[in-house]
């Protein structure tokens, strides 16, 4: 009741009533007999009801994995703190705690809406998850609740930028995050997974699109923005495009709007 519908109901001492909860969750849990079994889904991992798993907005999953170079800043981190009693110097200037209150507290003061012309943008994008979920059932289940917090997201993002309306990159950028925490969950089922190389499966992504469309033609933005929204960044876009137009496997029409395959 206090995530979906932000109330809590009391009935203590002959009164009844409900009062508001508004207040966004931040929750942390450990693996069940403290070691994450990539075997296991995340629900038997944490061993939560999946209930209640569902109503958070964005899942990530956090493994410790060896890595030498993260292990060393790690290492040098833990000693720096030991030796020194104190932090290491910041690489950045970070923001004070003052700073951040001003800052949450202004964005508090925005109630951005949702253009009607976006309607169509994320409807699409909704369905698109939606196939995928059909396509691959080994994915993170996309449902109703899954639209819902990507609208909450969009109206976060836009209310960080002191904006009174969500705008498409807003769309883009909670759709993005949302890819994101479905693959750090996803790509843990089969553990030590290798890394594949960022060309093919922007191309993969492509060939996908081709087919949905049922057409040799893509759009182009389009294209872009379903591969940013997957992990990747536009220079690798861009050079997945240009490796393949060296190929002969497609090419791009002179206005740069769409993507034909040869």
């Amino acid at each position: 009741e206090v995530m979906e519908q932000q109330t809590v109901s009391i009935a203590k001492a002959g009164i009844t009533t409900s009062l508001n909860a508004r207040a966004s969750i931040l929750a942390a849990a450990n693996p069940l007999y403290g070691r994450y079994n990539p075997h296991k889904t995340t629900t038997q991992n944490v061993n939560l009801p999946t209930a209640l798993l569902s109503r958070f907005d964005l899942l990530f999953l956090m493994l410790d994995r060896p890595d030498m170079d993260n292990d060393i800043r790690l290492a040098e981190h833990i000693c720096h703190v030991h030796i020194h009693n104190d932090y290491p110097e910041l690489l950045v200037k970070a923001m004070s705690k003052e700073q951040v209150r001003n800052y949450i507290s202004i964005a508090k003061t925005y109630d951005p809406i949702i253009s009607p012309d976006l309607l169509n943008h994320i409807v699409g994008a909704y369905l698109t998850m939606r196939k995928a979920m059909i396509e691959n059932p080994d994915i993170q289940y996309t449902g109703a609740r899954t639209l819902l917090a990507v609208l909450r997201l969009s109206t976060s993002i836009a209310r960080l930028h002191f904006r009174d309306t969500v705008e498409k990159d807003d769309v883009d950028e909670a759709l993005r995050l949302m890819h994101a925490s479905k693959s750090s969950i996803d790509d843990s089922k089969e553990g030590e997974r290798e890394v594949g190389d960022p060309t093919d499966e922007i191309f993969q992504i492509l060939t996908t699109l081709r087919a949905a469309s049922g057409s040799d033609e893509i759009d182009l933005e389009a294209a872009k923005q379903q591969t940013v929204r997957e992990g990747f960044n536009p220079d690798q876009f861009d050079d997945t495009v240009a490796q393949y137009q060296d190929h002969n496997v497609l090419m791009v029409n002179e206005a740069q709007t769409k993507i034909v395959f040869v």
